[in-house]
């Protein structure tokens, strides 16, 4: 620790007009300095122009106590904190950020009884790079019961203990979850926070991601807090079976409506994917190309009702032109398809984060974490292991 110094400059122009100034370093102990016993030092870390951000503020006092400290930034937003008991030490409960001057004041007594102040100021060196986040579901929405909380950052996460130790998560019910990290689809780091098991309907759901002032390694410094609410909306969960043609909306538990339905053909790349894939979006009449997922010329047009299941491309959507197919065969290129009509009905009952259980025989394969959000496609065991602080 470095002793503040820099409080002593700050009153030095008050203390040349006066005539019983403090000595430096120490609190004022009243208008003749004494009152039987040495004066209050005060210590503030970090100290100095070019402060290191990312750790708390810490104010110490020796000789005497601390009664109150304000830490502020150059706008006038407090630092919060704590005066431990016994009054000796303060600590911040949020990191100094980067780039930022931060003033002091800490109000003292000394073993006498004597009240003074002391103040000092650093200013915390500038970040070299900021690293931001994207996030959903987004605030005030209300979302199905596979929703996860999923954050994707413009650059790497090195410190992901670190960073996930700022990612709050609080339910209206006590809602047991975990958060998991991956390489998103977009090729980014990501970390999603998924439930146990489904939401209940009707959880009222916040995230505070207290992450301003948090060094995420090389990808750069947090320089502000994120925060989103949402809630979770009926329990829909959209069954799929690929081997006989059916998608089954089920809604609390009672079969809402059956649909024929054209999934991936099989035996090749045009195959869909099975699992639990989660509805992304709704995104209405689309282009879709295939050459945008690696099929070749094999179509290029618009499609209607088109609900993304995977980032690799999977949706369900309406597919007239594969109208003999449906219930009978799977006959499309990777997607969910189904008649015009069935589609408007479809598209105008279910809702992001609405649960798509997929099975079928000849498929690609289980639909990863990363490819949209097929978080549900691990275990609970599984899901918790890719915790960092696990």
């Amino acid at each position: 620790m470095i002793r503040t110094a820099v409080a002593a400059a700050l009153l030095a122009p008050l203390a040349a007009c006066s005539a019983n100034s403090a000595p430096a370093g120490t609190a004022d102990t009243g208008k003749d300095g004494k009152d039987g016993g040495r004066p209050v030092t005060v210590t503030v870390t970090p100290t100095g122009r070019q402060a290191t951000a990312g750790k708390p503020v810490q104010v110490t006092a020796a000789g005497g106590s601390l009664t109150s400290v304000t830490v502020t930034d150059s706008e006038g937003r407090r630092l919060p904190g704590k005066v431990a008991p016994g009054g000796r030490t303060w600590v911040s409960d949020r990191k100094a950020v980067p780039g930022t001057v931060y003033a002091v004041t800490a109000a003292t007594r000394t073993e006498g009884g004597t009240a003074g102040t002391t103040r000092a100021s650093f200013t915390t060196a500038p970040a070299d790079k900021i690293n931001k986040v994207d996030w959903r579901p987004g605030a005030g929405t209300t979302v199905g019961i596979a929703q996860p909380i999923s954050l994707v950052f413009d650059n790497p996460v090195e410190n992901r203990a670190e960073v996930e130790k700022q990612l709050r998560v609080t339910t209206s019910n006590g809602t047991e979850g975990s958060w998991g990290w991956m390489r998103d689809w977009s090729g980014r780091d990501r970390v999603d926070w998924r439930p146990r098991t489904y939401w209940k309907p009707g959880t009222e759901v916040t995230l505070n991601a207290e992450l301003n002032g948090t060094d995420s390694g090389t990808g750069g410094w947090f320089v502000r807090d994120y925060t989103t609410t949402f809630t979770i909306g009926a329990q829909q969960i959209v069954k799929v079976d690929l081997d006989n043609h059916r998608l089954t909306l089920v809604r609390d538990g009672k079969t809402v409506r059956r649909i024929p339905v054209s999934g991936g053909t099989p035996g090749g790349d045009k195959r869909s994917w099975r699992g639990t894939a989660v509805l992304m979006a709704k995104e209405g009449t689309i282009n879709m190309n295939s050459e945008t997922v690696g099929l070749g010329d094999a179509y290029d047009k618009m499609v209607d009702y088109s609900m993304r299941l995977t980032w690799s491309g999977m949706y369900a959507h309406a597919a007239p032109w594969n109208a003999r197919w449906f219930g009978n065969a799977n006959r499309s290129s990777g997607c969910i398809g189904m008649s015009d009509a069935d589609a408007a009905w479809f598209y105008g009952q279910v809702r992001p984060g609405d649960p798509f259980e997929i099975t079928g025989e000849d498929t690609k394969g289980v639909v990863a974490p990363e490819n949209g959000f097929g978080d549900w496609n691990l275990s609970w065991a599984e899901w918790q292991q890719r915790s960092a602080l696990r």
